[in-house]
């Protein structure tokens, strides 16, 4: 064959070869590409441009506390009415319905905000289980309310920023037990938990005939179940109130675990009648209280004699952090 006859030949192979190897004429004056993994040449028609690719997704922001932020005290002061739903002779909280409570308890609030260098959060302490004269269908000696039964009163309470303390008389149960029925109220960012050792029975006791205890190693296994459930749901500092007035309703008290950075322990002191008998009641119960658990008060509207105002609550040192209203 002539060198004139092989030239085309050459020349078309050369063009075959540069197609197959997707490549083109540095110019790029329209020599297709080939499609992918096809080893066949593809259209000529213009290559679409890449999608626009989607915006990052801000990431949400953790729940916060009302009024903001994530630690409860020093940054606020809280004022509750205190019961059972529907029931009035447990306490004030039980006299009307959610939204009456929420504006009782926000009228509260505001009387004692003059005598606060801190915002006034009105809040809820909720009677969650009731001390009961008769051992029930589970034997615990304690009136458990339902979920569904304490929605209502949460639920509203969260509408109007309204904080709210789920408050356990356990009977025979103990208290870690009996907080875990509660778990899904207390996922919720504003909802926090209070022991009432006064109503912690022992296994042959009943109540009113001697006044309930807890030992700080039960304390100390409900505040680690509170605290590992809001650090693993990302949720603010709650509040924990230990009820008491007198010495022995807590065992052991200088063990109980203040190590907790998720929760903001409080004391709350119950005593009732006269002012020297409410005060002596005071100091007595912060002697050898461990370092990290702050002071709460309660006024009692029928059995002190005479309730302090909000001025005189707010005037006693120390200025307590947490008052309930019964």
């Amino acid at each position: 064959m002539t060198r004139s006859a092989l030239t085309p030949l050459l020349a078309a192979a050369l063009g075959a070869a540069l197609l197959l190897t997707g490549c083109g004429p540095e110019d790029g004056s329209g020599a297709a590409a080939t499609s992918p993994g096809s080893g066949t040449a593809a259209s000529s028609s213009p290559v679409p441009p890449s999608p626009t690719p989607s915006p990052t997704p801000t990431p949400e922001r953790p729940p916060e506390l009302i009024g903001g932020g994530t630690q409860v005290f020093p940054g606020r002061r809280m004022v509750a009415l205190y019961g059972r739903p529907g029931m009035p002779a447990l306490g004030v909280l039980g006299e009307q319905g959610p939204e009456e409570s929420v504006a009782r308890a926000e009228a509260l609030a505001a009387q004692y905000a003059p005598h606060s260098a801190e915002p006034v959060i009105p809040a809820f302490e909720i009677i969650t289980t009731t001390a009961s004269a008769e051992p029930g269908p589970d034997g615990d000696y304690s009136d458990e309310l339902t979920v569904e039964e304490l929605r209502p009163f949460v639920e509203t309470a969260a509408e109007h920023d309204v904080y709210v303390v789920l408050d356990l008389q356990p009977g025979r149960q103990d208290f870690t037990s009996q907080a875990q029925q509660y778990e899904e109220l207390l996922k919720l960012p504003n909802v926090g938990l209070a022991l009432d050792p006064e109503w912690r029975l022992g296994s042959d006791q009943v109540h009113m005939v001697q006044i309930g205890s807890v030992d700080a190693a039960e304390i100390n296994a409900t505040t680690e179940w509170l605290a590992e459930l809001t650090r693993e749901n990302g949720l603010p500092q709650k509040v924990l109130i230990l009820h008491q007035f007198a010495e022995s309703m807590i065992t052991d008290r200088h063990l109980v675990d203040t190590s907790h950075p998720e929760l903001a322990l409080v004391l709350h002191a119950d005593g009732h009648g006269t002012p020297e008998l409410k005060m002596g009641t005071w100091a007595r119960l912060q002697q050898g209280l461990p370092p990290g658990i702050r002071m709460a008060w309660k006024n009692f509207y029928d059995e002190d004699t005479p309730t302090f105002t909000p001025e005189q609550t707010f005037a006693i040192e120390p200025k307590p952090w947490f008052v309930s209203y019964q």
